[in-house]
């Protein structure tokens, strides 16, 4: 059996009397890339929030390649290589798109706690930060303070900060969402170019980009996993296509 860079086992989280997880269990293998779907609602960005540690789960297990981290905090599991983005663009605006990616570059090296020395004195983690501005697209835009960025540009911002995280398995939730066309093709290609050394899992509502970048896709719904297999297989399931695709 290939080895997991994410399992999930029997995860439910209950927010008082609304159970917004109900006993998922997922195993994702090393280099995979997943998409999970579903309807609004049904628990997507919650699993996220309790894979990256922002939520702890009411019962169940997050597995991290082979190390259970259901009790570490978000910054212990960022350590581990885990990196995520998130629908809405959490960014610094009056600093540039370079220093933003600087920070998160520094934010899992001993370096965050040198503050006696100028960011200048690491080449290394500014070369790292240009390189993660080049690959998804924005090495012109280094020098340009966020709130200049148009909305496209953010989201190929945030994607370049986890990037620059040096991530084993990254979390993109909704990475097309609100884009232009031109935009939404710039950013599955990104995605496409990511190697396979680093694990992706993806929120996505946009079909075309989950068909076109998936290996296998997990239909979730009211919390619960309906469906799992590959885009072939999920695209022709009855059961995916009633919650989800909608029904032929």
């Amino acid at each position: 059996m290939e080895r997991a860079a994410l399992e999930i086992a029997n995860l439910s989280k209950a927010f008082g009397g609304l159970l917004a997880l109900d006993g998922v269990s997922l195993r994702i293998p090393a280099g995979e890339r997943r998409a999970l779907i579903g309807p609004n609602g049904a628990g997507k960005t919650t699993l996220f929030n309790c894979i990256a540690g922002r939520l702890a789960p009411s019962a169940g297990r997050v597995l991290l390649f082979g190390r259970d981290v259901t009790g570490l905090a978000e910054p212990q599991r960022a350590a581990l290589g885990l990196a995520r983005t998130y629908q809405i663009t959490n960014l610094f605006p009056g600093l540039t798109a370079l220093e933003n990616v600087l920070l998160a570059a520094q934010g899992t090296t001993r370096q965050k706690w040198v503050l006696h020395r100028s960011v200048a004195a690491f080449p290394e983690t500014q070369q790292a930060a240009a390189a993660a501005l080049e690959r998804v697209g924005l090495g012109q835009r280094a020098p340009e303070p966020v709130q200049r960025l148009s909305y496209g540009e953010r989201r190929q911002l945030e994607f370049a900060l986890a990037l620059a995280c040096r991530p084993r398995a990254l979390l993109l939730d909704e990475p097309t969402a609100g884009l232009a066309p031109a935009e939404r093709d710039r950013i599955a290609k990104t995605i496409a170019q990511v190697p396979r050394d680093i694990t992706v899992l993806l929120i996505e509502h946009n079909m075309d980009v989950v068909l076109e970048l998936a290996d296998r896709i997990t239909v979730l719904h009211n919390g619960r996993v309906v469906v799992e297999g590959t885009p072939d297989e999920v695209r022709a399931n009855p059961q995916a296509r009633e919650v989800y695709l909608g029904a032929a």
